[in-house]
C-alpha cells in the first residue's frame, strides 16, 4: 500500500506538471489533438498506479514524451496556417447572414434540433435573431446576433445599427493567408502598399491583419502598434 501511495503521488505531480507545461488551453476547450493527448496521459498515469510490476520510470518517460509531442505540435500550428488547418480543422459556419447552412450541417452530421439546442444554450432561442453561428474547431458554438438584437453598448447610442459580418483574416503571425486574400478584392501588392504607407516594411512585422465587410482593415504589428484604415474597394 505504501508503494502504491508513493507511485500515485509521484504520478499525480508528474501529470500536474505536464499540464502546466502544455498550457492553460488544456484546462478549457480542447482541440482534437489536445484531447487525444490528455486522454492518453491519463491512461498512462493510471497503469503504473494499478500495476506495480510496471516500472514507474516507464510511465514517467511516456508522459514526458507526450508532453514533448504536444508542445511541438502547438509550435508547428502556431507558425503554419496549413498545418493548423490540417491538425485542428477549420471553423464551420452553420448560420450565415441569418440563413441556415444545411449543406454544412449535413457535412458535420448535425441535425436542425442539435443546432437549435446549441443556440438555446447560448440564450438565443429564436434563429431569426442570429446573424452568424459558427462551430469552432474546439467544438464550441459562437453566435453573432443581428444588430437589433445585440446588447446595447455606449457606442450604439449615437450610431445607427449595422451588421459588420465576419472579418476575413489576411495576415496571422506574420504569414499572409493567400486563400483568404482571394476572397477579397485586395491584391497582395495593394495590401503591401497599404501597410507600407504606415511604415511597415514587411508582412512579417504584422501579428494580425483582417478586413471587415464595411471595407475597414485592422492591423497590429509585433511592436504592439495598432492601425485602422479604410480600403476603397468593396469586399465580396
Amino acid at each position: 500500500m505504501i508503494t502504491i501511495l508513493t507511485r500515485t503521488i509521484i504520478l499525480y505531480f508528474s501529470v500536474l506538471i505536464s499540464f502546466r507545461i502544455m498550457g492553460k488551453s488544456e484546462l478549457s476547450e480542447l482541440q482534437p489533438f489536445e484531447l487525444v493527448i490528455t486522454l492518453v496521459i491519463s491512461e498512462l498515469a493510471v497503469l503504473p498506479m494499478e500495476n506495480t510490476d510496471i516500472p514507474i520510470l516507464y510511465g514517467l518517460f511516456a508522459i514526458a514524451s507526450l508532453v514533448f509531442i504536444q508542445v511541438t505540435i502547438s509550435s508547428i500550428t502556431l507558425k503554419s496556417e496549413i498545418m493548423r488547418q490540417f491538425i485542428c480543422g477549420k471553423p464551420s459556419i452553420l448560420i450565415e447572414k441569418g440563413v441556415i447552412n444545411f449543406k454544412e450541417l449535413k457535412k458535420l452530421r448535425l441535425n436542425l434540433n442539435d443546432l437549435i439546442e446549441q443556440c438555446r444554450s447560448k440564450d438565443y432561442p429564436y434563429i431569426e435573431e442570429i446573424y452568424y453561428a459558427i462551430l469552432e474547431t474546439d467544438g464550441s458554438l459562437s453566435i453573432l446576433p443581428k444588430a437589433k438584437y445585440s446588447p446595447l453598448c455606449i457606442s450604439d447610442l449615437n450610431l445607427p445599427y449595422s451588421n459588420k459580418g465576419l472579418p476575413i483574416t489576411l495576415i496571422l503571425g506574420g504569414i499572409l493567408n493567400h486563400s483568404n486574400l482571394n476572397l477579397t478584392n485586395i491584391s497582395e501588392d495593394e495590401l503591401y502598399k497599404k501597410i507600407k504607407e504606415h511604415g511597415i516594411r514587411s508582412f512579417k512585422e504584422v501579428v494580425l491583419c483582417y478586413v471587415t465587410e464595411d471595407k475597414n482593415l485592422f492591423l497590429q504589428t509585433k511592436d504592439s502598434q495598432i492601425i485602422n484604415f479604410r480600403h476603397m474597394k468593396k469586399i465580396n
